[in-house]
């Protein structure tokens, strides 16, 4: 079996263009209109150029002329620099991991049972925390803090 070789019979390709329609080509607004210059002051004429994520849009997608998309970018950018346009927008939702949610991994529950001790183990660290937090409030009241009930009488 040759990759190069004849050995697949008289199948004939179809050309690659069959099933495609001819687009009607997109007119420069800026040409139609007989506009001279495009002004970075106009910003809802602008934003049209703009994509959703405050993107530039290329020539193909607007439909201008090369001189005019020059002149769109270079007004657009001058506007985002005089804070009339922004730079980018922001998203309102993020995208999803793609292929759904992940199922649970059965590992995950064996590393647990490993590193978490046993009960006997969990309630003297919690009374050990409790007779710390009795030492530190302790030592306050000794430093010079008014006690509680003191604050409250006066």
């Amino acid at each position: 079996m040759a990759r190069g070789g004849g050995d697949r019979g008289d199948r004939r390709r179809s050309p690659k263009d069959t099933g495609r329609r001819t687009a009607k080509k997109k007119v420069c607004i800026f040409c139609s209109e007989h506009i001279k210059w495009v002004d970075y002051k106009d910003v809802n004429v602008l934003r049209r150029f703009m994509s959703d994520r405050g993107k530039i849009r290329a020539r193909r997608v607007s439909g201008n002329c090369a001189q005019h998309q020059r002149d769109v970018a270079v007004a657009i950018k001058t506007a985002r620099e005089l804070a009339l346009l922004p730079y980018s927008q922001r998203t309102v939702a993020e995208r999803g991991g793609g292929r759904g949610p992940r199922p649970p991994r059965d590992d995950r529950d064996d590393r647990r049972e490993r590193t978490a001790p046993p009960d006997a183990e969990v309630e003297e660290l919690v009374s050990a925390g409790e007779d710390l937090e009795e030492a530190v409030l302790g030592e306050e009241g000794a430093a010079g803090a008014a006690p509680a009930d003191e604050i409250e009488g006066s």
